[in-house]
């Protein structure tokens, strides 16, 4: 049995890995959100790692609702509040698998808030 800190440090090395993969989309930087470590890219934070070592991302809400109805995610939730614009995604049993996804994952939340940001 892997040890609950032996599996976050790895994840935060997956965290790492992908930062390092969407650097060609620009500047993205290792940040924080509820004290875990994040991606951002200028002041906002696009994915974070959770509870049970899950993946959070921020994309647009019927997205959102899609993944959760498929299965494919969980809904994030603050307390008593849903948090509309994002999902938890849980790691693979295989880490390549997980960076495989997650970067996707990533990448599409960066794109969200980068447009999300031009937008306003």
């Amino acid at each position: 049995m892997v040890a609950s800190s032996d599996k976050s440090d790895k994840n935060v090395e997956l965290l790492h890995e992908i930062a390092e993969r969407l650097g060609a989309n620009g500047q993205i930087e290792i940040g924080t959100m509820f004290r875990s470590p994040g991606l951002r890219t200028g002041t906002k934070i696009f994915a974070f790692l959770g509870r049970e070592d899950r993946l959070i991302v921020k994309l647009p809400r019927e997205r959102v609702i899609a993944m959760v109805e498929s299965g494919g995610a969980e809904p994030v939730t603050m307390g008593t509040r849903t948090m509309r614009e994002w999902v938890a995604i849980d790691p693979d049993a295989d880490p390549q698998s997980t960076l495989e996804t997650w970067t996707a994952m990533a990448r599409e939340a960066l794109l969200f808030v980068r447009e999300s940001d031009e937008n306003h």
